[in-house]
């Protein structure tokens, strides 16, 4: 058996990712319904893996000792964005949208914990393919994988990153006709009146500082900020909460970056943290994909299907009221697309289904500047909460 050390496990995973780029290149298909590079990268590893399997056993292992550090750097550089400034210059609309999240996001735990028990599965089995995989992506369904087998759902892994890449592709196939219909049957216009503001963006003011110094603030926020999350994690464990290991060092970045909205010392170079953040994310999602045991997948394959089936046609109905409680008007129905595009898939899904929207049908200022503020950064710690909760309840 082939042994590969940490930073041979780290190079791979790199290399994974770049293989995923490569056929993203190759085949433009990949990047228009938006399927991650790692997760591309990661898979095609896996299965070379998996069809190099030896009397049942895997011919390499590796040493993932990295893929834990990796996940609590990228949920902290989100923590980093979850700033009280931007949802307050979205105001109510944004406050709404994330109710209607968090509430959809509810929604799919329910669902899910339901029909799996119906089929005689674990109710977590659901959950994990529910807000956890869906409205969570990749990312939140690789990190709460561990607990998920720990509570007793075999090959959470392997379920997590399917249900995660199904609802990516169904968020990128969907979207953008839940909301092309409810546009054309209402025969919905832009307001010809309101001109697009400035998208808020989580750029911040502009820094004199040289980007090698913007990235040196960046690393050392985000080491910061893992540190006491570490006391802080260890606080939830003696109260005997189930946490994910990322959820401390989330929230003390979350405090810092208000507090540096107000404090120049503490200023968040938010472009630099958004570069650290994919990286660190592409290497755990490749490195943690490589392990995948795909075989595992087999007894679960129908289940799974069945669930997201249920959950896709859900979601259209909730789309449609997204659609009343927004407004009812133009914008509103863009917003219900960009909404199934995040809650089944990504926020990358939510803009390109709203891009393909306003591309048809003309401008819609409101949702871009409503639906990226919730998705890129809000609903995940909602939705960390959520989780935690049915873990608690059903572990």
């Amino acid at each position: 058996m082939l042994e590969l050390g940490m930073m041979q496990t780290l190079a791979l995973a790199a290399l994974a990712v770049a293989i995923g780029q490569g056929l993203r290149r190759w085949f433009p298909v990949l990047a228009r319904y938006d399927l991650p590079e790692p997760v591309l990268g990661g898979l095609v590893v896996a299965l070379l893996i998996s069809v190099l399997r030896l009397d049942g056993q895997s011919v390499v292992q590796f040493d993932t000792s990295l893929q834990t550090p990796l996940m609590v750097a990228f949920f902290t550089t989100i923590g980093f964005g979850a700033s009280v400034r931007l949802l307050r210059i979205g105001g109510v609309q944004v406050a709404l949208f994330l109710v209607l999240a968090t509430s959809a996001a509810l929604a799919q735990n329910l669902l899910g914990a339901g029909l799996a028990a119906l089929m005689g599965l674990p109710p977590l089995f659901g959950v994990l393919a529910g807000s956890t995989t869906l409205t969570g992506g990749p990312a939140t369904g690789l990190a709460f994988a561990p607990l998920f087998e720990q509570a007793g759902v075999n090959g959470a892994t392997v379920v997590a990153i399917t249900a995660a890449m199904a609802g990516i592709v169904m968020g990128g196939l969907f979207g953008g006709p839940v909301g092309g219909r409810i546009i054309s049957r209402r025969h919905l216009r832009p307001d010809a009146a309101a001109h697009a503001p400035a998208p808020a963006t989580a750029a911040g003011p502009a820094t004199p500082e040289s980007a090698t110094a913007q990235q040196m603030r960046t690393v050392v926020l985000v080491l910061m900020a893992m540190w006491a999350g570490g006391y802080v994690a260890q606080g939830f464990k003696a109260l005997g909460i189930t946490l994910p290991a990322y959820i401390g060092a989330m929230l003390v970045a979350a405090v810092m970056r208000n507090i540096g909205d107000r404090q120049p010392l503490l200023r968040v170079p938010t472009q630099s943290m958004a570069n650290l953040g994919a990286v660190v994310l592409s290497l755990f999602i490749a490195m943690a994909l490589m392990t995948l045991q795909l075989w595992e997948l087999v007894d679960l394959a129908l289940p799974l299907l069945g669930l997201l089936v249920a959950q896709a046609l859900m979601l259209v109905l909730l789309c449609r009221v997204a659609f009343r409680v927004m407004g009812g008007d133009f914008d509103a129905a863009v917003m219900a697309g960009g909404f199934y595009g995040f809650m089944m898939g990504t926020t990358a899904n939510a803009v390109a289904n709203m891009q393909t929207l306003t591309n048809r049908y003309g401008p819609a200022p409101r949702a871009f500047l409503v639906v990226p503020l919730v998705g890129a950064f809000f609903i995940d710690f909602v939705n960390a909460i959520l989780i935690t909760t049915f873990l608690n309840v059903f572990g």
